[in-house]
């Protein structure tokens, strides 16, 4: 479990670990990304301000020299006549007879330019749409911007070239025409203000690019530097501010819960897992002191229970004593009226007959109405009294398992024919109709005299409380490896309240006559064959009375039963 636990510990540090570097190494790169581009941008302005810085210097030279009307260099061996010069003088020969040609300002700015490219710093290029000079001619970007310009939309243009495997950054801006351009230009039609041409300037930047490159490489191992220097730290911390503290606690646990906890070990690091140290400490002599306690109350709740679980044995016994005596008294009391009911009913019986010969015979005495109408009710009653004690004594030969079942193969169908047959007589005394849904081929291993028994009570309720010039459905079907049997009425119902207690002993429903058994008897029949019962209903009108058995067949029945 230790190592299990030192296991768990160690997978909790890695993913922390890990979370940790996943967090740093997002937040470094964007931050490192942001930089760089930051970085970069700044070195592209810082190019962009140089490229303006040279434009201006240029500008500033040509103004001068043009302002000076040219300057004039020594005529030199490589020093070439400026053809484009008319009206001025283009040649001049000192006291001593040395010559000096004069450069006009795009030849000044040519001559600088190639000098520069020569030195590999950065050119420029002076241009224009209305050529003097043919190596003037624009080039695409040029002409693009010199366009641009004409229409004022830009008074600067941009970009990034590249030529071959080299990199270059090239600005361009307009030349305007002023007072001092208009000696040599004037008869080209150039007004002041107007766009005379354009200078290019041309820089590399192969250098600035690798420089780029070299700051991100270093950025990048920086970073890496400083999440590998992070993850370390953290891991330190970990180790020493939780792993340590945790363990030491773990270990208290352990102690703990092997019995051998001594507060005297305190873990000292002045933070969460000190207070959690002490909490635990206090906990543990609470339980310890608890324990004890319980250890003294469950002594002497198990002595009560004891104590109790002695009476309770004494009293159940006496409970299934006073139990089978009310069995027997209930028995011995059903059949001792049984008998003497039995000779009332008899005598009433005889009476009756015997009353109505001398009525029909006209002899002697008559006898009045009064007293037949007596005799009947007399009769009504004794016959009610020998139902419910037969009710009685059949369900509790049931309960006590002194009825036994006479099982046989019988056809549900046929046996609900015969039942619905017996209770027509009085069906019609309240013109209600029988309609029946039977499945004549089913058979069933039940006891013939006890399902009879069944539907009687069944039928007897439904006509009962069914109104007059109604109908009561009887169905019989098989479903799930079931008999189905469901006797259904247009009666008020039963109320949900009512329906899980309508099958308990001597429960009556409405201010019907009976004496609440007949119910119970059908569930305690039913459930000796396996089988189940309920009802169903709304509560408002009518309800359905069904029972189901199982559909063995007999001999089955009886194998099982061996089993």
């Amino acid at each position: 479990m230790a190592q299990n636990l030192r296991t768990l510990k160690l997978t909790l540090s890695i993913k922390f670990i890990l979370c940790c570097s996943l967090i740093l190494t997002i937040a470094l790169g964007i931050s490192f990304y942001i930089i760089a581009k930051q970085q970069e941008r700044l070195i592209m302005e810082q190019i962009e301000y140089e490229a303006r810085a040279l434009f201006r210097h240029i500008v500033i030279t040509r103004k001068w020299v043009s302002d000076h009307q040219g300057v004039f260099v020594e005529k030199l061996p490589w020093v070439k006549e400026n053809p484009y010069l008319k009206n001025i003088e283009a040649e001049i020969v000192d006291i001593k007879g040395k010559r000096y040609v004069r450069k006009n300002p795009a030849m000044v700015t040519r001559e600088l330019s190639e000098y520069a490219k020569e030195k590999g710093l950065f050119w420029f290029h002076i241009t224009s749409l209305k050529l003097m000079n043919p190596e003037n001619t624009p080039d695409e970007f040029e002409r693009n911007a010199l366009f641009l310009f004409e229409q004022n939309h830009s008074n600067e243009l941009m970009t990034i070239s590249s030529t071959g495997n080299s990199k270059f950054f090239r600005y361009i801006s307009p030349l305007y025409v002023e007072d001092s351009c208009m000696s040599c230009h004037a008869h080209q039609g150039y007004k002041i203000g107007d766009v005379r041409g354009a200078i290019s300037i041309t820089i590399p930047i192969d250098k600035t690019y690798a420089y780029i490159e070299s700051n991100k490489k270093n950025m990048m191992i920086a970073g890496l530097l400083t999440l590998f220097s992070l993850i370390i730290g953290i891991s330190i911390l970990i180790r020493r501010l939780i792993l340590i503290p945790m363990n030491k606690l773990k270990t208290s646990i352990d102690e703990f819960s092997g019995g051998k906890f001594s507060p005297l070990s305190n873990i000292n690091t002045g933070d969460e897992f000190e207070e959690l140290y002490i909490s635990f400490s206090s906990m543990a002599e609470s339980l310890k002191e608890y324990h004890l306690s319980l250890n003294d109350k469950i002594r002497a709740a198990t002595m009560d229970i004891e104590l109790t679980n002695t009476r309770l044995i004494e009293m159940n016994s006496l409970l299934k004593e006073a139990s089978i005596r009310k069995s027997d008294f209930i028995a011995r009391a059903s059949h001792e009226l049984r008998t003497p009911l039995t000779s009332i009913k008899g005598a009433i019986d005889y009476i009756n007959a015997r009353f109505s010969i001398n009525n029909n015979e006209k002899e002697g005495y008559t006898v009045p109405d009064e007293i037949l109408i007596f005799l009947e009710i007399i009769k009504k009653n004794s016959e009610r009294l020998i139902r419910m004690v037969n009710d009685m004594l059949d369900l509790e030969r049931i309960e006590q398992g002194r009825s036994e079942l006479n099982l046989s193969n019988i056809k549900p169908s046929c046996l609900i024919e015969e039942t619905i047959t017996y209770f027509r007589i009085e069906a019609e005394k309240k013109n209600i109709r029988f309609t029946t849904f039977l499945d004549c081929e089913l058979s069933v291993c039940a006891d013939e005299d006890r399902i009879r028994q069944v539907l009687s009570n069944l039928l007897t309720n439904a006509i009962k409380f069914s109104p007059d010039n109604s109908e009561i459905a009887v169905h019989a079907y098989t479903k799930e490896g079931l008999l189905n049997v469901r006797i259904c009425d247009q009666g008020p119902g039963i109320e949900y309240s009512k329906q899980d207690i309508i099958f308990e002993k001597f429960f009556k429903y409405g201010n019907k006559e009976g004496a609440g058994l007949g119910l119970a008897i059908c569930k305690r029949i039913v459930e000796a064959h396996g089988g189940s019962i309920g009802v169903q209903s709304d509560g408002k009108k009518g309800c359905c009375f069904y029972f189901k058995l199982p559909l063995n067949e007999c001999e089955k029945r009886k194998i099982e039963n061996d089993l």
